[in-house]
């Protein structure tokens, strides 16, 4: 075997063995999502609960403004960031027992759907978009 076919060989082995490992985490955190907490329901079940019960209360205004929300996520990721980020939404306006979701229903739920390590890039989002979020800096502090 030649030096050359064994070095891409070594290299190819290290390529598997990277993308393998990439895709085990994604998998390892998507598997702790599903798995049920102390009340019975996944962290999944939730979402799906509070989507579906806060369906009726979503207007065109919202869902549009929605879009505007996740429109900086990555095109690959950006169903999955709508779903957790209107379930979050959802919960904020059922707890309010709101008649329809409102932006402001929609920037809480947004910061509280954020993780804590994307603040930074979500308060840049939010001031070159001129949303205002003065009423609820007091959640951004939680970082």
């Amino acid at each position: 075997m030649s030096t050359g076919f064994s070095w891409f060989i070594f290299v190819w082995v290290f390529i598997l063995i990277s993308f393998m490992s990439i895709g085990g985490y994604f998998m390892f955190r998507k598997f702790l999502k599903v798995l049920p907490q102390a009340d019975g329901k996944s962290k999944l079940d939730w979402q799906n609960h509070y989507v579906e019960k806060s369906r009726h209360l979503w207007t065109e205004e919202s869902k549009d403004f929605l879009e505007e929300l996740v429109s900086p996520v990555p095109t690959a990721f950006r169903d999955i960031a709508k779903h957790t980020i209107a379930a979050k939404i959802g919960q904020v306006a059922l707890e309010h027992n709101a008649s329809e979701v409102t932006r402001e229903h929609c920037i809480e739920g947004y910061i509280l759907a954020t993780p804590k390590r994307d603040y930074r890039s979500l308060i840049t989002f939010l001031e070159k978009n001129k949303i205002d979020y003065s009423a609820y800096k007091h959640l951004l502090k939680k970082a």
